[in-house]
């Protein structure tokens, strides 16, 4: 018999990026997530950690991994409440979409970009 882990959520997702401080600014000031932390975290090196307001799940911005080169991250999907406001604040606050713009699925609508590092990222709006 396979006995099922005890997992209950997901707590952090690395983001690889080349500046943290350009990263924080991005997804804070322009995706308004929330900043948990910015402290130092060994020998220069930093942990800076952000979320949307009240998420379980949180993203750290990361340096330090070979493995992992800055912008290599592929779907990060973040969820909107109003997927249209929220394109046309992140169009004023310089986000660049790509081309196809806001896309049309059976389970609801979404938008890509990418963050400073090229990092994709999808806003998505679920249908309920």
């Amino acid at each position: 018999m396979l006995v099922g882990m005890s997992v209950n959520h997901v707590q952090i997702v690395s983001v690889p990026v080349s500046d943290q401080d350009r990263a924080r600014d991005f997804y804070v000031d322009v995706l308004g997530l929330d900043l948990v932390r910015d402290n130092p975290m060994g020998p220069g090196g930093r942990w800076v950690q952000v979320a949307p307001k009240g998420a379980a799940t949180t993203l750290t911005l990361v340096t330090w991994f070979e493995s992992m080169p800055a912008g290599s991250l592929r779907g990060l999907v973040l969820e909107s409440d109003d997927l249209d406001a929220d394109v046309v604040r992140l169009r004023e606050r310089g986000v660049v979409f790509a081309e196809d713009g806001i896309q049309v699925a059976p389970w609801g609508r979404y938008v890509t970009f990418a963050d400073p590092d090229g990092n994709g990222i999808a806003l998505q709006e679920t249908r309920v």
